[in-house]
């Protein structure tokens, strides 16, 4: 039976780019987001490039509807072998970390921590029975680098790169590997992109704070995700890698 790639966030952007690049090699591939007619726009595409691909409607802020999704996709494909979770959509917004409150940081906390440690948690059991396997998470530039006035995600998403970064040292020995994308370009054809392009605040605030924040096609990350995943030898790829933490940044 061949592989089974579950995708979770996927879209226009990195995640169609992902379920290509691992469909390539014979993986099968379960697309997970929001809405049903993107996910079947993008399941006829692939079946367009000869690979299996089915769709299943989830909403990822809700960790309680994980077993479900698990369950969903596997009665559908029979096993889950690799977990891409990279949920980050045009909607999602920067504030200062001053304007922070309990109720931004518990939306942003279910969808960027929660739900991928429930999917995680959902998928190991297989994985560490079988003694192969793969846990991807797709993170932002500001898990890694803190910036002014760009907080929201950052301290969830910095929490779920602890996590990858303790979950890789434990699995190792088990054959099952985590490990954690970490972008600080703009990533074409996704929709934080065409977001961009019409309202350029975001952009600017990056540029302001002296980082560099290049463009990127998704193949390129996604050819990185598959690097990571046959050679497992890093728990974490920044792109570009100019972003590796550096002693100065907090």
């Amino acid at each position: 039976m061949s592989k089974v790639i579950a995708v979770l966030g996927a879209g226009t952007g990195l995640g169609v780019s992902v379920a290509r690049r691992f469909g390539r090699e014979g993986f099968r591939v379960a697309l997970v987001a929001r809405r049903k007619d993107r996910l079947d726009s993008l399941v006829a595409r692939l079946a367009d490039e000869g690979i299996e691909a089915a769709a299943f409607p989830a909403d990822l802020s809700d960790p309680a509807g994980v077993p479900a999704l698990v369950d969903a996709i596997r009665d559908h494909f029979g096993r889950i072998d690799v977990v891409e979770y990279g949920p980050i959509a045009g909607d999602v917004a920067f504030s200062p970390a001053a304007e922070l409150d309990a109720a931004i940081l518990e939306a942003y906390s279910r969808l960027l921590l929660l739900t991928p440690v429930e999917v995680f948690r959902a998928v190991l059991p297989e994985m560490t029975e079988r003694g192969d396997g793969a846990l991807l998470m797709t993170t932002g530039l500001t898990a890694m680098r803190p910036l002014p006035h760009l907080s929201g995600p950052g301290p969830a998403m910095s929490a779920a790169r602890n996590y990858l970064y303790a979950l890789n040292g434990e699995l190792a020995d088990k054959g099952v590997y985590a490990g954690t994308l970490t972008i600080g370009a703009m990533i074409t054809g996704s929709e934080a992109a065409e977001r961009v392009e019409s309202s350029a605040g975001v952009e600017d605030e990056v540029l302001g704070a002296g980082i560099d924040f290049p463009v990127v096609h998704p193949d390129e990350l996604a050819e990185h995700y598959w690097d990571m995943y046959t050679r497992r030898d890093r728990v974490e790829q920044a792109h570009p890698a100019a972003l590796t933490p550096r002693a100065d940044v907090a």
